[in-house]
């Protein structure tokens, strides 16, 4: 008895130093709070989303297969998939989808894999210019785009709407299929992810070792033979990496489709949400089901991918391709047109349509009169008087654009702030503890938001936050926590990849010093990773300037800028629409602008535009 006595005390004892030890280390606190907090912010709007699939919604249509206003029942999901309308509301929106994210998955490797080949592997002309100004268009709000093709190639005769440029100036009417539906959806959404396709692929071409496609070449392979056996399996992990990103994110994106007539997912929810919302609920699991699936196959390709080994040391340098004096000018010729009109003419077009008396006005042009512009969408300071304006006033003065744009301006710092020194820290303790299984799931809890569609994340928040017993809808706070948990893996990947740089030994020379952690944290490692950190602060902050799919759900109109451009767009007031666009795309680009000049950051550094 006596020894049996004597061993539980020292049993308590070692377990009370384990706890103690534990709880001692800063980066197992961090863990385990942040593994608490991810697990519930991650995966309660999930069940909260698929109760909702299941549950009957007084008034929809739900109670009236079934007859009851309270409970639960799968008519939901036999209506959706088996019902008169199941063609319409899933199958062509799905079948829309799919191709949409395959189309785009094409162009964007296609545009972006050319011209990252082009810059790291040829001697092209001005790829310090073409290099800079071709990620724009991934800066930009995705919508940014689709508004410009609208503004291009709209007509009355054709589309129903105010006459675009080519129509009003060249009396040219092109084709519908050109101007709505999959054709110009997939285009632009490939423009506006080819920048992922150049900095992965960029980044593959410049770090290539030479050698192997030397040894092809001195063994007398054809051109076209070195090409596919050598170069492209070596690209092969890029492309993968590419499509995966664009194939989930365009899955998810509402403003190119919306804006575009082509009937997707996310805009079938939009549409079906007020008296289908079992059914759209179903459509944003899909959605769901999908970006799982994507980060399933991510982990697959990862273990299953081949690595390449130079038995001699690597090449230090690549053997550029000549394009000849013809060659290299034309293609840089072509390649300033095209980033010229994906690039500097939204902003151009932009402002212009700020100043046409009506839509479509682009009389000033052909007429060469001045007097054929207006500055009252800017200067009117009244609402009355003013016809048109529908009682609003000038974009100077419209406090409806600048509180919603204060609004933006709000949500996106306090979301940099959150995502910034959440993600942060995350990375920090992973590092610390990155053979530790639950450093593991931390990990991959806070980057899985990064990889479903930001409109079914969106639809979560809104059912986890929006009903009897917790109503969040038209909070700042609601932008925020939704903000938060989707940009997170910016902060945490960016400082995960930054902490594993830094050797232990720094920190441990100081914990000998006993310095507090929160001097170690201040003192040394942010000092030493800085421009990583800042990075993770200012992703979230530039991104969450231009979101719409995510928050669309959230708020009423007006309430954010990104809302405010459809509430203008309903009334017809496409000049201050344009004005909102202008006033975004500028503030990101000279948030941009800042972000290099402070760290010395830059997304296409490195890849070969220097």
């Amino acid at each position: 008895m006596d020894q049996t006595r004597n061993r539980n005390p020292n049993r308590h004892m070692i377990l009370k130093n384990k706890v103690k030890t534990f709880f001692s280390k800063p980066q197992n606190l961090i863990l385990l709070l942040f593994g608490i907090v991810l697990t519930f912010t991650t995966f309660a709007p999930v069940v909260a989303i698929i109760e909702d699939t299941i549950s009957i919604h007084p008034g929809t249509i739900d109670a009236h297969l079934t007859n009851k206003v309270e409970g639960y029942t799968f008519a939901n999901y036999v209506d959706l998939f088996t019902g008169r309308l199941a063609r319409t509301n899933l199958w062509i929106p799905l079948w829309n989808t799919i191709l949409l994210a395959v189309f785009a998955c094409l162009i964007s490797i296609a545009y972006g894999g050319t011209f990252a080949f082009l810059v790291t592997r040829t001697n092209l002309r001005c790829k310090k210019y073409l290099s800079s100004i071709f990620i724009f268009p991934y800066i930009m709000p995705q919508w940014t785009l689709a508004v410009v093709w609208q503004n291009l190639f709209n007509s009355n005769a054709v589309t129903g709407t105010s006459n675009g440029l080519l129509a009003s100036l060249f009396g040219i009417e092109m084709p519908k299929w050109w101007c709505e539906g999959l054709f110009p959806s997939a285009i632009v959404l490939g423009l506006h992810y080819a920048p992922f396709a150049y900095i992965l692929i960029g980044g593959i071409f410049r770090n290539m070792d030479a050698n192997l496609e030397e040894a092809a070449t001195i063994l007398d392979t054809p051109k076209l033979k070195t090409m596919f056996k050598v170069t492209l399996p070596m690209v092969k992990p890029a492309i993968l990496s590419t499509i995966l990103l664009v194939f989930g994110s365009s899955m998810g994106s509402y403003p190119v489709p919306h804006y575009l007539g082509l009937t997707t997912l996310s805009t079938k929810y939009i549409s079906l949400n007020s008296k289908y919302t079992g059914e759209a609920s179903i459509l944003a699991i899909i959605m769901m089901i999908f970006g799982v699936a994507i980060l399933m196959m991510n982990q697959v390709s990862l273990k299953s991918r081949k690595s390449y080994t130079t038995v001699t040391g690597k090449s230090g340098q690549i053997s550029k391709i000549n394009l000849g004096r013809v060659g290299r000018n034309v293609i840089a010729g072509v390649f300033i047109i095209l980033t010229f009109f994906t690039s500097i003419f939204p902003i151009i077009s932009f402002a212009f349509e700020t100043f046409l008396p009506n839509p479509g006005d682009y009389s000033f042009l052909y007429t060469g009169n001045i007097n054929n512009l207006t500055t009252k969408w800017w200067l009117t300071r009244e609402n009355i008087t003013e016809n048109g304006m529908y009682g609003q006033q000038g974009i100077l003065f419209n406090s409806t654009i600048w509180n919603a744009f204060k609004g933006t301006l709000f949500v996106s710092v306090c979301c940099a702030l959150l995502a910034g020194t959440i993600g942060t820290l995350i990375g920090y303790a992973v590092a610390k503890n990155r053979r530790s299984k639950w450093a593991n799931y931390v990990n991959s809890v806070a980057f899985l938001p990064y990889l479903m569609p930001s409109i079914a994340v969106g639809v979560a928040y809104f059912i986890l936050f929006s009903n009897e017993k917790i109503n969040l809808f038209n909070t700042y706070a609601l932008l925020i926590i939704a903000g938060t948990v989707k940009y997170i893996p910016f902060a945490s990947r960016s400082s995960l990849n930054s902490m594993l740089q830094l050797s232990g030994e720094i920190e441990e020379a100081a914990i000998i010093q006993d310095l507090p952690w929160y001097k170690r944290m201040f003192k040394i490692i942010i000092p030493i990773q800085k421009s990583s950190i800042i990075s993770g602060y200012l992703l979230p902050f530039m991104t969450c300037l231009r979101e719409l799919s995510l928050f669309m759900l959230l708020c009423v109109q007006g309430f954010i800028v990104a809302t405010t451009l459809d509430y203008f767009d309903e009334m017809g007031l496409y000049a201050f629409s344009s004005a909102i666009n202008l006033i975004l795309v500028v503030t990101i680009l000279i948030c941009n602008a800042l972000v290099n000049k402070l760290t010395g950051a830059s997304l296409d550094k490195g890849i070969g535009g220097n």
